[in-house]
């Protein structure tokens, strides 16, 4: 489709749905005040008219909303289905004005169907049946009113319409369409309209991009007075330790920050997965090339901030090395906490969970033991592979170390050298470049964002089955 044809398909949704007065409003969140809940429920079914369909299902659309509200809502799907389209909702106590706007009606009663027929039978119907509708009474308060009574040992006295209709009738009566959903849409343009969109909620929510940014540099900076000038007398070579640990530990707290945002993302993602509008891998490419530059913007801003109040290094190509490695960490540490919060069912679970496997991965680190001293079983083999905390401080520790010379424990003996430090303190080995170690990460980037769109597709199957078995144990345990 063309721009203008996209244009044009929106505005009409727009004015068919009633919502010119507010089209111009943003949505609305925690912080910020948008658009009414009776317009939330209208620009989400505005949504789903987009495509065109022929057959829209609703799932209580007016719960929430007040009399008026629900009106207007039920209204405009009674437009829609005058545009020859199939409009099926379930509702709860719809007030006259809304249950006359109905053309056929179906009640259900412990899964069993009490009625199906045209919504303005159904007085005669239950008038047949001996439950009369008085006069100035809302029919759909009515007919709940009566089924809420042992209303299956009544026999209706004499009624057109089959109490208990079967499948194959219905099937009969009614032609079921299947549509083709998006078959001939262009992956590319799907990518570009979801990246663009969820770069544009990025950039709305103060919590997920700008205060983050924010405390990324004022953590920096209280980084950058706790080890201003780091210097390179003999003390200066535990505290660069020190200071990479605690670099760790902060980007892996402020990190969790991106949680409910993704979140909420995964909610709308399983909305119109349903609906065929788009797949999973363009969603993972989507969220990953909208939040690349909030990642890229905050590297240099930290690391520059770090870098130079810190002076951990003179060369200039080891700072461009530590924002390259800054960007690495913290995009590895979201993505890892995106695995784990499509895993769990909330996002404080999200938060407890992904912290503590980060908190794992730094473990079999050399943070707080040498490489060379970690348990062999599970904690070198195969986690210090697994790690990306592993790679990350080790290339850190080249980065900030190579090249430079410190004073040595006694006074007068020669300088120590930051390579051999490497090797005899910190049992960093220089088999290889540090570049590698970078190269390492930028994999386990690739292998997590794998995972991500693994979970999101399996999730579903694997879930039931899990659910189950864990029940079947609890079950032999009692």
């Amino acid at each position: 489709m063309t721009k203008a044809k996209i244009d044009e398909v929106v505005e009409a949704n727009i004015k068919e749905m009633g919502l010119g007065d507010c089209a111009e409003n943003k949505i609305g969140n925690w912080h910020l005040r948008g658009i009414s809940n009776g317009e939330k429920k209208r620009l989400s079914i505005s949504l789903e008219m987009v495509t065109d369909p022929l057959i829209l299902l609703l799932d209580e659309p007016t719960t929430g909303l007040d009399n008026a509200l629900a009106f207007f809502v039920a209204r405009a799907l009674r437009s829609i289905a005058d545009e020859e389209r199939i409009v099926i909702c379930s509702i709860h106590q719809p007030s006259s004005e809304v249950f006359n706007l109905f053309d056929d009606l179906l009640l259900l009663l412990s899964g069993e169907t009490m009625f199906l027929g045209e919504a303005k039978m159904a007085i005669e119907f239950f008038a047949d049946a001996g439950f009369a509708c008085p006069r100035r009474r809302n029919p759909a308060d009515h007919f709940l009113r009566c089924m809420s009574l042992d209303f299956n040992s009544q026999t209706p006295a004499s009624s057109g319409f089959s109490m208990n209709m079967k499948t194959a009738e219905i099937k009969a009566d009614y032609q079921v369409c299947q549509l083709n959903k998006n078959t001939n849409s262009i992956k590319w343009k799907q990518l570009s309209v979801l990246t663009h969109r969820s770069f544009i909620n990025m950039y709305r929510d103060i919590g997920y991009s700008w205060l983050r940014i924010m405390l990324y540099i004022l953590s920096s900076i209280s980084a950058g007075t706790l080890y201003f000038d780091i210097r390179y007398d003999n003390g200066a070579i535990i505290n660069r330790g020190k200071f990479v640990s605690f670099l760790f530990g902060l980007m892996v707290c402020l990190s969790c920050g991106g949680v409910p945002f993704f979140n909420e993302e995964l909610k709308v993602f399983y909305a119109e997965r349903l609906n065929g509008h788009y797949g999973k891998t363009l969603f993972v490419l989507a969220n990953f090339l909208s939040s690349l530059p909030f990642s890229v913007a905050n590297s240099p801003l930290s690391g520059t901030t770090i870098f130079y109040m810190v002076k951990l290094h003179p060369g200039f190509s080891h700072y461009g090395y530590f924002c390259i490695n800054f960007f690495c960490c913290t995009t590895i540490i979201e993505s890892c906490m995106m695995v784990v919060n499509s895993c769990v069912p909330n996002a404080s679970m999200a938060v407890v969970t992904g912290v503590s496997v980060n908190v794992l991965m730094m473990m079999a680190s050399q943070i707080f033991r040498l490489l060379a001293d970690l348990p062999k079983f599970f904690w070198r083999y195969p986690m210090s592979y697994i790690s990306f905390a592993k790679w990350a401080v080790e290339d850190q520790y080249k980065n900030v170390m190579t090249g430079l010379k410190f004073d040595s424990a006694e006074p007068g003996e020669p300088k120590l050298k930051g390579e051999m430090i490497l090797k005899t303190t910190f049992g960093i080995s220089l088999d290889h470049s540090k570049w590698w170690d970078v190269a390492l990460l930028l994999f386990q980037l690739f292998v997590y964002k794998v995972l991500l769109l693994l979970v999101l597709r399996y999730k579903k199957r694997i879930a039931p089955q899990l659910r189950l078995s864990s029940q079947v144990l609890l079950k032999k345990v009692s």
